[in-house]
């Protein structure tokens, strides 16, 4: 469950089971008695906005991702920072070129190596292994 709801921006059932789940979690942890737990189950059912389910959980710790969301939050920051190198690979190839087209000549293709070595780093990320955390069984 995001945190970080459009204040006035209406909210879907799905978004107050998020809040639902978060509160019962918290609850069997020991971090809202029964008594708290109820009213704010009550609110978050009553609520209409962003603003008012984040407050329900805003004293609350971040729950822990799954292994499966973290894994998918994983590609999605690899996949963003491959975009990040795509602009990179367009800006300094619009600047090799303007040099190329001022000289009336094709020069050496500077922006292989800082490219190349950009996505060998990408590369090395995506296929490292990543450190497991280890349970003590």
């Amino acid at each position: 469950m995001d945190d970080r709801h459009e204040p006035a921006i209406r909210i879907a059932d799905r978004e107050r089971d998020d809040v639902l789940d978060r509160l019962a979690a918290a609850l069997a942890e020991g971090r809202l008695d029964a008594h708290e737990h109820e009213q704010r189950a009550r609110q978050a059912l009553q609520a209409r906005t962003g603003a008012e389910l984040a407050a329900l959980t805003a004293d609350l710790p971040a729950p822990e991702l799954s292994a499966r969301e973290r894994d998918r939050k994983d590609l999605r920051d690899w996949l963003e920072e491959w975009r990040y190198w795509l602009g990179g690979a367009v800006v300094m190839s619009a600047i090799w070129g303007v040099n190329c087209f001022r000289k009336h000549e094709l020069t050496y293709f500077w922006p292989l190596p800082p490219l190349g070595i950009w996505a060998a780093v990408l590369v090395a990320i995506a296929v490292w292994p990543r450190g497991e955390e280890k349970n003590d069984s």
